[in-house]
Protein backbone atom coordinates (compact mmCIF):
# COMPACT_ATOMS: atom_id res chain seq x y z
CA UNK A 1 0.00 0.00 0.00
CA UNK A 2 1.29 3.43 -0.76
CA UNK A 3 2.16 5.79 2.03
CA UNK A 4 0.35 8.97 2.80
CA UNK A 5 2.30 11.36 1.04
CA UNK A 6 3.00 9.00 -1.85
CA UNK A 7 -0.67 9.21 -2.59
CA UNK A 8 -0.79 12.78 -2.30
CA UNK A 9 1.97 12.83 -4.61
CA UNK A 10 0.34 10.91 -6.74
CA UNK A 11 -3.22 12.79 -6.65
CA UNK A 12 -1.42 16.34 -7.57
CA UNK A 13 0.39 14.70 -10.09
CA UNK A 14 -2.27 13.41 -11.76
CA UNK A 15 -4.09 17.11 -11.65
CA UNK A 16 -0.91 19.38 -12.18
CA UNK A 17 -1.76 20.29 -15.98
CA UNK A 18 -5.57 20.47 -15.39
CA UNK A 19 -6.67 23.47 -13.40
CA UNK A 20 -10.19 22.32 -12.92
CA UNK A 21 -8.80 19.02 -11.32
CA UNK A 22 -6.79 21.01 -9.24
CA UNK A 23 -10.00 22.45 -8.21
CA UNK A 24 -12.07 19.18 -7.82
CA UNK A 25 -9.29 17.70 -6.25
CA UNK A 26 -9.47 20.40 -3.44
CA UNK A 27 -13.29 19.74 -3.43
CA UNK A 28 -13.23 16.14 -2.92
CA UNK A 29 -10.29 16.32 0.22
CA UNK A 30 -12.74 18.00 2.29
CA UNK A 31 -15.70 15.42 2.24
CA UNK A 32 -15.60 12.99 4.93
CA UNK A 33 -14.31 9.41 4.79
CA UNK A 34 -17.54 7.07 4.59
CA UNK A 35 -18.52 6.53 7.96
CA UNK A 36 -16.79 9.85 9.38
CA UNK A 37 -19.24 12.66 10.64
CA UNK A 38 -18.96 15.82 7.85
CA UNK A 39 -16.83 18.40 10.07
CA UNK A 40 -14.43 19.40 7.64
CA UNK A 41 -16.86 20.25 5.20
CA UNK A 42 -17.38 23.93 6.29
CA UNK A 43 -14.33 24.55 5.63
CA UNK A 44 -14.41 23.95 2.06
CA UNK A 45 -16.16 27.24 0.98
CA UNK A 46 -12.78 29.01 2.18
CA UNK A 47 -10.37 27.19 0.33
CA UNK A 48 -12.44 26.77 -2.77
CA UNK A 49 -12.96 30.24 -3.41
CA UNK A 50 -9.10 31.37 -2.75
CA UNK A 51 -8.59 28.86 -5.52
CA UNK A 52 -11.20 29.71 -7.81
CA UNK A 53 -9.79 33.38 -7.80
CA UNK A 54 -6.64 31.55 -9.04
CA UNK A 55 -8.29 29.66 -11.69
CA UNK A 56 -10.36 32.81 -12.92
CA UNK A 57 -6.66 34.39 -13.28
CA UNK A 58 -5.60 31.32 -14.91
CA UNK A 59 -2.54 31.01 -12.90
CA UNK A 60 -2.77 27.54 -12.35
CA UNK A 61 -2.51 26.99 -16.47
CA UNK A 62 0.28 24.87 -17.57
CA UNK A 63 3.39 27.48 -18.02
CA UNK A 64 3.87 26.40 -21.32
CA UNK A 65 0.30 26.19 -22.39
CA UNK A 66 -1.37 28.94 -25.20
CA UNK A 67 -2.11 31.06 -22.05
CA UNK A 68 0.74 31.08 -19.73
CA UNK A 69 0.38 30.29 -16.28
CA UNK A 70 2.61 31.47 -13.46
CA UNK A 71 4.83 28.47 -12.31
CA UNK A 72 4.99 30.62 -8.97
CA UNK A 73 1.01 30.30 -7.77
CA UNK A 74 0.90 26.63 -9.35
CA UNK A 75 3.68 25.56 -7.17
CA UNK A 76 2.17 27.34 -3.74
CA UNK A 77 -1.11 25.49 -4.97
CA UNK A 78 0.48 22.14 -5.11
CA UNK A 79 1.86 22.10 -1.88
CA UNK A 80 -1.38 23.06 -0.43
CA UNK A 81 -2.47 20.52 -2.21
CA UNK A 82 -0.38 18.14 -1.25
CA UNK A 83 -0.32 18.85 2.24
CA UNK A 84 -4.59 18.03 2.54
CA UNK A 85 -4.29 15.48 0.29
CA UNK A 86 -1.34 13.75 2.40
CA UNK A 87 -3.75 14.70 6.00
CA UNK A 88 -6.50 12.80 4.28
CA UNK A 89 -4.08 9.67 3.48
CA UNK A 90 -3.20 9.95 7.06
CA UNK A 91 -6.59 10.34 8.38
CA UNK A 92 -7.99 7.29 6.41
CA UNK A 93 -4.92 5.02 7.89
CA UNK A 94 -2.38 5.41 5.44
CA UNK A 95 1.13 4.51 6.70
CA UNK A 96 4.43 6.58 6.42
CA UNK A 97 5.90 8.82 8.06
CA UNK A 98 4.73 12.93 7.95
CA UNK A 99 6.62 14.21 5.29
CA UNK A 100 7.03 18.01 6.76
CA UNK A 101 5.82 20.21 9.26
CA UNK A 102 3.04 21.67 7.40
CA UNK A 103 1.77 18.43 6.21
CA UNK A 104 1.40 17.78 10.29
CA UNK A 105 -0.66 20.70 10.53
CA UNK A 106 -3.04 19.42 7.96
CA UNK A 107 -2.90 16.14 9.84
CA UNK A 108 -4.32 18.02 12.72
CA UNK A 109 -6.74 19.78 11.27
CA UNK A 110 -8.05 16.53 9.55
CA UNK A 111 -8.37 14.42 12.53
CA UNK A 112 -9.85 17.59 15.19
CA UNK A 113 -11.52 20.54 12.67
CA UNK A 114 -11.75 24.27 14.35
CA UNK A 115 -11.03 27.58 12.45
CA UNK A 116 -7.72 28.21 14.48
CA UNK A 117 -6.65 24.72 13.19
CA UNK A 118 -7.98 25.21 9.42
CA UNK A 119 -5.51 28.68 9.42
CA UNK A 120 -2.81 27.00 10.80
CA UNK A 121 -2.66 23.72 8.11
CA UNK A 122 -3.76 26.40 5.08
CA UNK A 123 -1.18 29.02 6.48
CA UNK A 124 1.37 26.89 7.18
CA UNK A 125 1.18 25.54 3.87
CA UNK A 126 1.27 28.80 2.09
CA UNK A 127 4.23 30.18 4.39
CA UNK A 128 6.38 27.05 3.63
CA UNK A 129 5.94 27.38 -0.05
CA UNK A 130 6.92 30.84 -0.42
CA UNK A 131 9.68 30.15 1.58
CA UNK A 132 10.97 27.02 -0.63
CA UNK A 133 9.89 29.49 -4.36
CA UNK A 134 11.51 32.99 -3.28
CA UNK A 135 13.41 32.67 -6.71
CA UNK A 136 10.55 31.56 -8.79
CA UNK A 137 8.72 34.96 -6.68
CA UNK A 138 11.65 36.95 -7.97
CA UNK A 139 11.13 36.20 -11.50
CA UNK A 140 7.19 37.74 -11.29
CA UNK A 141 6.80 41.31 -12.82
CA UNK A 142 6.77 44.22 -9.96
CA UNK A 143 2.57 44.51 -9.49
CA UNK A 144 2.27 40.89 -9.29
CA UNK A 145 5.34 40.52 -6.76
CA UNK A 146 3.13 43.77 -4.63
CA UNK A 147 -0.21 41.16 -4.54
CA UNK A 148 1.90 38.06 -3.64
CA UNK A 149 3.08 40.40 0.12
CA UNK A 150 -0.99 41.59 0.00
CA UNK A 151 -2.17 37.47 -0.59
CA UNK A 152 0.10 36.82 2.52
CA UNK A 153 -0.95 39.59 4.60
CA UNK A 154 -4.48 39.42 4.43
CA UNK A 155 -3.86 35.14 4.82
CA UNK A 156 -1.76 35.68 8.31
CA UNK A 157 -4.95 38.55 9.36
CA UNK A 158 -7.43 36.57 9.26
CA UNK A 159 -5.88 33.35 10.78
CA UNK A 160 -4.94 36.43 13.29
CA UNK A 161 -8.64 37.69 13.53
CA UNK A 162 -9.44 33.84 15.13
CA UNK A 163 -6.51 33.28 17.16
CA UNK A 164 -5.35 36.44 18.28
CA UNK A 165 -7.74 38.53 18.05
CA UNK A 166 -6.73 41.88 20.41
CA UNK A 167 -3.46 42.14 17.91
CA UNK A 168 -5.90 41.97 15.07
CA UNK A 169 -8.58 44.49 16.16
CA UNK A 170 -7.46 45.60 19.38
CA UNK A 171 -10.13 46.73 21.90
CA UNK A 172 -13.07 45.29 19.17
CA UNK A 173 -11.28 41.60 19.77
CA UNK A 174 -14.07 39.99 21.09
CA UNK A 175 -15.97 40.26 17.28
CA UNK A 176 -12.79 39.42 15.47
CA UNK A 177 -13.43 35.62 15.72
CA UNK A 178 -16.79 35.68 13.95
CA UNK A 179 -15.32 37.71 10.91
CA UNK A 180 -12.52 35.62 10.50
CA UNK A 181 -14.50 32.07 10.74
CA UNK A 182 -13.67 30.35 7.65
CA UNK A 183 -17.22 28.82 7.75
CA UNK A 184 -18.60 32.32 7.09
CA UNK A 185 -18.86 34.36 4.13
CA UNK A 186 -17.41 37.65 5.52
CA UNK A 187 -14.38 35.68 5.56
CA UNK A 188 -13.83 36.54 1.96
CA UNK A 189 -13.30 39.87 2.40
CA UNK A 190 -9.70 38.89 3.75
CA UNK A 191 -9.05 36.18 1.48
CA UNK A 192 -9.93 37.52 -1.31
CA UNK A 193 -8.82 39.66 -4.06
CA UNK A 194 -11.11 39.63 -6.89
CA UNK A 195 -11.98 43.22 -6.23
CA UNK A 196 -8.69 44.20 -6.79
CA UNK A 197 -7.26 42.32 -9.17
CA UNK A 198 -7.89 41.75 -12.86
CA UNK A 199 -9.21 38.45 -13.87
CA UNK A 200 -6.00 38.06 -16.17
CA UNK A 201 -2.35 37.09 -16.06
CA UNK A 202 0.59 38.24 -16.21
CA UNK A 203 -0.55 42.07 -14.60
CA UNK A 204 0.00 44.80 -16.63
CA UNK A 205 0.14 48.77 -16.50
CA UNK A 206 1.25 50.89 -12.87
CA UNK A 207 0.78 49.44 -9.63
CA UNK A 208 -1.77 52.19 -8.19
CA UNK A 209 -4.18 51.62 -10.97
CA UNK A 210 -4.37 48.73 -9.39
CA UNK A 211 -4.72 49.85 -5.90
CA UNK A 212 -7.06 52.66 -6.71
CA UNK A 213 -9.33 50.08 -8.35
CA UNK A 214 -10.33 49.03 -4.75
CA UNK A 215 -12.57 51.47 -3.10
CA UNK A 216 -14.14 49.97 -0.08
CA UNK A 217 -13.91 47.85 2.95
CA UNK A 218 -10.39 45.70 1.82
CA UNK A 219 -7.94 48.91 1.03
CA UNK A 220 -9.59 50.63 4.16
CA UNK A 221 -8.24 47.31 6.11
CA UNK A 222 -5.11 47.16 4.88
CA UNK A 223 -4.25 50.74 5.51
CA UNK A 224 -5.93 51.85 8.21
CA UNK A 225 -6.08 47.90 10.44
CA UNK A 226 -3.32 46.48 9.10
CA UNK A 227 -0.63 47.95 8.54
CA UNK A 228 -0.07 49.13 11.66
CA UNK A 229 0.11 45.91 13.13
CA UNK A 230 2.09 44.20 10.15
CA UNK A 231 5.52 43.65 12.23
CA UNK A 232 3.51 42.54 15.20
CA UNK A 233 1.41 40.11 12.76
CA UNK A 234 4.33 38.74 11.44
CA UNK A 235 6.08 37.81 14.69
CA UNK A 236 3.36 36.52 16.14
CA UNK A 237 2.67 34.50 13.28
CA UNK A 238 5.87 33.05 12.95
CA UNK A 239 5.73 31.96 17.09
CA UNK A 240 1.89 30.67 15.73
CA UNK A 241 2.76 28.62 12.93
CA UNK A 242 6.45 27.57 14.07
CA UNK A 243 8.35 29.18 11.09
CA UNK A 244 10.29 31.48 12.38
CA UNK A 245 11.91 32.42 8.38
CA UNK A 246 8.64 34.06 8.17
CA UNK A 247 10.10 37.35 10.16
CA UNK A 248 12.57 37.91 7.60
CA UNK A 249 9.41 38.76 5.08
CA UNK A 250 8.85 41.83 6.74
CA UNK A 251 10.91 45.03 7.94
CA UNK A 252 9.65 48.13 9.57
CA UNK A 253 6.25 47.09 8.31
CA UNK A 254 7.05 46.66 4.59
CA UNK A 255 6.15 43.00 3.44
CA UNK A 256 9.67 42.33 1.83
CA UNK A 257 9.16 39.12 -0.17
CA UNK A 258 11.01 39.33 -3.55
CA UNK A 259 9.99 42.91 -2.45
CA UNK A 260 12.47 45.88 -1.88
CA UNK A 261 11.92 46.82 1.54
CA UNK A 262 12.69 50.52 0.84
CA UNK A 263 9.89 50.85 -1.61
CA UNK A 264 7.16 51.34 0.81
CA UNK A 265 4.63 53.92 -0.64
CA UNK A 266 2.70 51.25 -1.95
CA UNK A 267 2.36 49.88 1.93
CA UNK A 268 2.04 53.43 3.83
CA UNK A 269 0.48 55.82 1.62
CA UNK A 270 -0.33 59.35 3.53
CA UNK A 271 -3.20 58.05 5.30
CA UNK A 272 -6.32 60.32 4.52
CA UNK A 273 -9.20 61.22 6.97
CA UNK A 274 -11.35 57.80 6.97
CA UNK A 275 -8.01 56.09 7.66
CA UNK A 276 -6.53 58.55 10.12
CA UNK A 277 -10.12 58.20 12.11
CA UNK A 278 -10.08 54.51 12.11
CA UNK A 279 -6.29 53.96 13.33
CA UNK A 280 -7.49 56.17 16.15
CA UNK A 281 -10.71 54.71 17.00
CA UNK A 282 -8.51 51.00 17.10
CA UNK A 283 -5.09 51.63 18.20
CA UNK A 284 -3.09 48.81 17.71
CA UNK A 285 -3.86 46.29 20.84
CA UNK A 286 -1.47 43.39 22.47
CA UNK A 287 0.06 40.55 20.90
CA UNK A 288 -0.95 38.23 22.94
CA UNK A 289 -3.60 35.39 21.74
CA UNK A 290 -5.19 35.41 24.55
CA UNK A 291 -8.83 35.41 24.18
CA UNK A 292 -8.62 33.21 20.53
CA UNK A 293 -11.53 31.03 19.24
CA UNK A 294 -10.65 27.27 19.27
CA UNK A 295 -14.26 26.68 17.37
Amino acid sequence: MATAAEYAAGRVDAVRDDPAGRLALLGSLYAAPPGWPELRLPYRRAALAFMRWQLRRGLLAPVDGEASGSAWWRAVNERLLRDTAEARGHVVGMGGPISSPSAASSVAFARRPSARAWYRAHNASVVAAYLDHRALADAEGYVERFFLNLVLVRVLYAHALVAAPRLAMGWLGPVAPLLGDPRVRMTGIFLSLSRVLPDRYPLQGDLQGHIDDEHGLGRLLDVGMIVPRLDALYSWSAAELSIPELTGLIRNRVPCYAWDPSDRKPWDPAPNLVVRALRWMVPPGGTSAAGGSTV
